[in-house]
């Protein structure tokens, strides 16, 4: 695929972006385009690698290697090479509902996974795939197509998030009546309030996606929460199949000494406060603004919190990491085709880097408590450095090394050190069956639940994963669904 040389003639290459210092006086998307023959240049970079594991979407190590919802990656590489764009998003469409949000947000395992990187920086997949939506939203390719005909078939779905909308839209292409439930005021779920503007702009980008959704027949429902807005007893009564999609939001707490304190959040309440306040143009109801910000978690939501923090206008940033720092290069525990764990600044260590002079993430360091003033708020972190040492059953644990506490002044304190699993009040209404993890229990690849008609898909049925395997879990949920209702299904 590309051309049969390219690999060895071009080097890498990506698209530039606004400069730190720039991009963070507003909450716009910060990257540039990217000229097209540049792009067809880094389109023949891929190689004719014989068996291409970039679209095998298989778990090593419990990590994601290769793209989960297969995308036909060396097939549109090639397009693009050609100067075939049209052609190229047809292949696109043809395993991923939403490109544009994948090329924005997902931390590209099939990167990680492209045969070239093996000796050689790899093939730009992400930004391609990027190019490629964007070029067919610029040229109108991509337009409201609605189904021919209708089954009849009424189908709710709860969560309007990556899962749900990618459910929604396979459902509703073979002409079932879909509608979704999301119990925030807009739709979008994860996409709209969990990812901050600067990465995924909602007016721009998610908007113009949910108007197509609209266009093509789906029913948006928000500000319902299923169970207490709408009983889940009416969802069973009034349509002939269910598929769960709320994602895993209950946030993973630290519940040491001056946890009550004011001025202590979960990260998520953060991001989606200040969300809401840059899409009504209203004053965030948790701002950073002139305040020492301490951040607890190294993930994707710690850094989202980070850039936020920023854009704000904080005085000073420290973000807490409890694992060791990565290497530069991949570890010989860590080989190709699994993801790579490696050191790398994404756009809020860079942009803290740019405003305070260096990564602000404090590796293998851990809170032991809080501290408050007079008036209850939190005035500092108590923090102490760890090592990881294997306990008495073989697990590795970290351990306090005694004389390292360091007292990190703060009036911020956000918590962003993952999920536990789906809200429970829902689940429990409904009296589904869950697994140890407290997840919907369900089979990956069926999605059914232990209650008739009813599936599950994303997050609330796996746990916290990435984006595109929430995409993946909802077409697969929507061909099952498709198949209970009719008997037999054309979906993939």
């Amino acid at each position: 695929m590309g051309k049969p040389t390219g690999f060895i003639e071009y080097l890498r290459e990506l698209p530039s972006e606004l400069a730190p210092l720039d991009r963070i006086r507003n909450w716009d998307e910060f990257h540039l385009s990217m000229p097209e023959e540049n792009l067809r240049t880094q389109g023949a970079r891929c190689m004719d690698c014989g068996i291409p594991f970039c679209h095998t979407g298989t778990l090593i190590s419990g990590m994601a290697s290769g793209c989960p919802i297969n995308n036909l990656i060396p097939e549109w590489n090639d397009l693009i090479y050609r100067g075939l764009w049209k052609e190229a998003l047809d292949r696109l469409h043809k395993t991923n509902n939403f490109p544009e949000f994948t090329g924005r947000v997902c931390p590209a395992p099939c990167e990680g996974s492209c045969v070239l990187g093996i000796h050689n920086p790899p093939v730009t997949i992400k930004n391609i795939e990027y190019s490629i939506a964007e070029k067919g939203w610029n040229e109108g390719w991509i337009k409201p197509e609605p189904p021919a005909k209708r089954t009849g078939k009424k189908i709710a779905i709860v969560g309007s998030g990556p899962a749900g909308l990618s459910a929604a839209a396979q459902l509703n292409k073979v002409g079932h009546w879909v509608t979704v439930f999301e119990r925030a005021d807009r739709p979008g779920g994860l996409l709209m309030y969990g990812i901050p503007n600067m990465k995924l702009d909602k007016q721009e980008v998610v908007m113009r996606r949910l108007n197509i959704l609209e266009a093509e027949g789906v029913k948006f429902v928000c500000n319902t929460e299923i169970g207490k807005d709408l009983p889940a007893e009416d969802l069973l009564r009034d349509f002939d199949a269910v598929v769960l999609c709320t994602g895993a939001t209950k946030p993973r707490d630290l519940p040491i000494e001056g946890r009550q304190l004011k001025g202590i959040h979960f990260a998520m309440d953060f991001l989606t406060a200040n969300t809401q306040a840059v899409l009504d143009q209203t004053e965030p109801a948790i701002t950073a603004q002139g305040k020492d910000v301490v951040i607890i978690g190294g993930g994707d939501t710690g850094t989202d919190c980070v850039g936020t923090s920023i854009r704000h206008g904080c005085n000073g940033l420290v973000q807490l990491e409890i694992l060791p720092q990565p290497p530069e290069e991949r570890a010989p525990n860590n080989p190709w085709p699994e993801y790579p764990k490696v050191y790398k600044m994404d756009y809020g260590q860079e942009e803290a880097a740019a405003k305070f002079g260096g990564d602000p993430r404090a590796y293998l360091r851990t809170a032991t408590h809080f501290e408050g003033d007079e008036q209850g708020n939190v005035k500092a972190v108590h923090t102490v450095e760890v090592q990881w040492e294997r306990n008495e059953q073989g697990q590795f644990i970290p351990k306090q090394i005694p004389g390292t506490e360091k007292i990190i002044p703060a009036q911020l304190v956000l918590l962003a050190m993952g999920f536990l699993g789906p809200e429970q009040p829902l689940l429990d209404a409904m009296g589904l069956d869950r697994d140890a993890r407290s997840n919907i229990k369900s089979e990956y690849g069926r999605y059914t639940t232990s209650i008739p008609k009813v599936f599950a898909a994303g997050d609330c049925r796996r746990g916290q994963s990435l984006v595109v395997w929430a995409f993946n879990e909802g077409r697969g949920a929507a061909r099952e669904c498709d198949l209970y209702l009719m008997g037999e299904t054309n979906l993939p």
